[in-house]
């Protein structure tokens, strides 16, 4: 799967004033991202609160960025959650023609043991038309995939193709890009370990900062790719105080920000999200326009 080498995005979900979903500006997010060096596209995760979208809205979302994209980046979809029975449904109803591979979060709020966690990839493995990728969020999901029970999913299951890693535990990605199998993805899913995580032997990142700074962001992975250190920290330390700015207050507020300011959506949530505050909305204004130019 060398088509998800590299930088993929997790896309937002813009919204209008009335909450509605705003499909002009998605279109407009994801031509941003196929103008300016992105590899490859995210829809229905994390960032695009999927957990407050209708059936119906999913479905919109996904046919608005399979418009707007027209074949040119590959697209992965976000399936999963912690009823499994219900995952398997979707996988096995669903069209997924346009859909490279799916990402699927580690069940949450079970907190499922670790043979649970197995269990429910197993069958998400084997109900899957597509190419699989794992999504360890424990901050999220308030269980940890370890590495033992990721390189075992790895080595039973041959459609289950990488993970994306967003513990913040650089050495538990270490220990599994150790002992992986040679063509497993280990994916950066920690915006600001991204490059550390490249340099070790990982093959890239599903990012969020990259969604508003694609061309910056997807350079310093490119570099790294190519072990062009020394340039790629350059790109990376232009970017860091930024990094932490768009998750300060919480993921997607931060890069809703950051787009309102180059004016390609509104800073509009959902609840129980909110909009960042003046005083971060003014940092994130003023390092885009006095740090990026």
């Amino acid at each position: 799967m060398q088509s998800l080498v590299g930088t993929g995005v997790a896309l937002i979900t813009p919204f209008k004033e009335d909450l509605s979903i705003d499909t002009e500006a998605l279109t407009s997010i994801v031509k941003f991202q196929i103008e300016n060096g992105i590899n490859y596209l995210v829809v229905l995760g994390t960032t695009a609160e999927t957990a407050t979208l209708t059936s119906a809205e999913k479905e919109l979302v996904i046919t608005t960025v399979i418009d707007a994209n027209q074949g040119k980046l590959p697209l992965v979809l976000g399936v999963g959650g912690n009823n499994t029975a219900e995952v398997v449904n979707e996988l096995k109803t669903r069209d997924f023609s346009n859909f490279s591979a799916i990402l699927s979060v580690s069940p949450y709020y079970n907190k499922p043991t670790q043979e649970g966690i197995y269990q429910h990839f197993k069958a998400v493995s084997e109900a899957s038309p597509v190419p699989v990728l794992l999504y360890n969020v424990p901050g999220r999901t308030a269980s940890n995939i370890l590495p033992s029970t990721v390189l075992r999913l790895a080595r039973d299951f041959n459609n289950i193709i990488g993970i994306k890693e967003a513990a913040g535990d650089i050495v538990q990605a270490m220990k599994i890009i150790q002992n992986k199998p040679q063509d497993f993805l280990v994916i950066s899913g920690d915006d600001m370990i991204t490059l550390p995580m490249v340099l070790a032997g990982g093959s890239g990142v599903i990012s969020v900062i990259a969604e508003g700074f694609p061309a910056l962001f997807s350079q310093m992975v490119q570099l790294g790719l190519s072990r062009e250190v020394d340039k790629a920290y350059e790109l990376h330390y232009k970017i860091a105080d930024m990094i932490d700015f768009i998750f300060e207050q919480g993921n997607p507020a931060g890069i809703k920000e950051v787009f309102k300011v180059l004016g390609l959506c509104e800073n509009t949530l959902r609840l129980p999200l909110v909009p960042v505050n003046n005083d971060l909305a003014n940092r994130i204004g003023n390092f885009i326009k006095n740090s990026l130019n």
